[in-house]
C-alpha cells in the first residue's frame, strides 16, 4: 500500500494514443498510474513507460463495456494501493475513426460506440463512486469537438461524445456535495485513431489543419496529458462540470 499523499489513478484505453499520453503525463505526480486496457502486452508496455517517467506503472485488464471486468479492475486497484483517487475514461470504440454515412451505420456498430463510451462511463462511475467519495476524488471523461458540432460521416462517434458531456454535467451536480468532481477534456491530438481517420478521409487533414491556429495536432504527452493532470489536481479543486477544449484553439466554443 502506498502513502496517503500520492494519487492513485485509473486510465482506460491507455495502451496507446491519447490514453498513453495521459498516463505518461500523470507519471509526473509520482503515484500509481493504472493502465487499463484489454490487451496486456500493449498495456504493460505503457505501464513500463510510466515507471521510466517517474511514476508507478501498473497494468490491469479491463473491458469497459463489461460490468464484471470493470468491477474486477477497480477492486484490483483498491486491493493493491488501498484507495482510488481518480478515474480517466479515455477508451473509445475501435470504430470511432471509421467514416460511415449515417444511413449505412448498422445497429451493431452503433451499439459498440454506446457500449464503450456511454455504458463504459456508467460502469466506471458505479464502481468507482464510493472510492472517489472516500478520497474526495475526481473523474475525467474524454469527449470531442464532434460532441459539440457533429462530424461528417462520424455520427455515432459525435452522438456518444455529446452524451459523455451530458453525463459529466449531471454527475458534477449530483456528486458535488460528496466532494467528487467530474470534468471533460476534448482533445485534438495526433494518435493512431486520428491517423486512421485521416487515411480513410483524404479531406479531413485539410478540414482540420487548414483552419487550425497552430497548424498542428496536439501531442498526447505534452499537450493533452497535462490538461488532464491539472483537472485531477488540487489546483482544480473548484472546477467541476467543465469541458476543457485541449485543441489548440481549433474549436473555441466550450
Amino acid at each position: 500500500m502506498i502513502g496517503n499523499s500520492q494519487p492513485v489513478v485509473l486510465v482506460t484505453g491507455a495502451s496507446g494514443g491519447v490514453g498513453r499520453g495521459i498516463a505518461l503525463a500523470l507519471a509526473a505526480a509520482g503515484g500509481p498510474v493504472w493502465v487499463a486496457a484489454r490487451r496486456r502486452p500493449e498495456g504493460q508496455r505503457v505501464a513500463d513507460e510510466v515507471d521510466a517517467a517517474g511514476g508507478l506503472g501498473r497494468f490491469v485488464e479491463c473491458d469497459v463495456g463489461d460490468r464484471g471486468s470493470v468491477a474486477r479492475a477497480v477492486a484490483a486497484v483498491v486491493e493493491r494501493d488501498g484507495r482510488l483517487t481518480a478515474v480517466v475514461h479515455n477508451a473509445t470504440s475501435g470504430l470511432s475513426p471509421v467514416p460511415v454515412a449515417a444511413p449505412a451505420v448498422s445497429m451493431e456498430d452503433l451499439r459498440d460506440h454506446v457500449v464503450v463510451s456511454v455504458r463504459g462511463s456508467y460502469l466506471l462511475a458505479r464502481e468507482a463512486f464510493p472510492h472517489l467519495v472516500a478520497t474526495r476524488g475526481s473523474m475525467v471523461l474524454l469527449t470531442s469537438e464532434a460532441g459539440f458540432q457533429g462530424s461528417v460521416r462520424l455520427a455515432p462517434y459525435a452522438a456518444v461524445k455529446a452524451a459523455v458531456r451530458g453525463l459529466a454535467r449531471a454527475w458534477a451536480r449530483e456528486w458535488g456535495g460528496d466532494g467528487v468532481r467530474v470534468n471533460c477534456v476534448a482533445p485534438l491530438a495526433n494518435s493512431p485513431a486520428m491517423e486512421m481517420a485521416m487515411a480513410a478521409d483524404p479531406t479531413l487533414a485539410e478540414r482540420v489543419l487548414g483552419r487550425h491556429p497552430f497548424g498542428r495536432l496536439g501531442d498526447p504527452v505534452d499537450d493533452i496529458g497535462p490538461v488532464v493532470r491539472f483537472l485531477l489536481s488540487e489546483d482544480a479543486r473548484y472546477v467541476t462540470g467543465a469541458t476543457i477544449m485541449a485543441d489548440g484553439g481549433n474549436f473555441p466554443i466550450c
